[in-house]
């Protein structure tokens, strides 16, 4: 009879376990399923009469890279603010 009792108790904390993981699950799901995308700055000021070879948005930084008087150059911009962080000669 002992026994019986202690299944049953084991049966029924399990199932309360169980009850408790969906709840968290649900709750992380509905944390990350609501979080607002990350801003992006909608323009980026480049010289006058360049080229642009490639955009890209990677890791919070804006990647672009043009074409000024034969020399390509990599321009790495701040993605929430568009500020200019950093400029690469990449070709003559």
């Amino acid at each position: 009879m002992l026994g019986k009792a202690r299944r049953s108790f084991g049966i029924s904390i399990g199932i309360l376990l169980l009850g408790f993981m969906a709840i968290g699950i649900a709750l992380v799901y509905r944390v990350m399923r609501d979080a607002p995308p990350p801003a992006v700055a909608e323009r980026v000021v480049l010289p006058n009469g360049v080229e642009v070879v490639s955009a890209v948005v990677s890791e919070g930084a804006i990647n672009v890279t043009y074409t000024a008087d034969g020399v390509t150059t990599l321009a790495l911009f701040d993605q929430a603010t568009g500020e200019l962080t950093r400029s690469v000669v990449i070709g003559e």
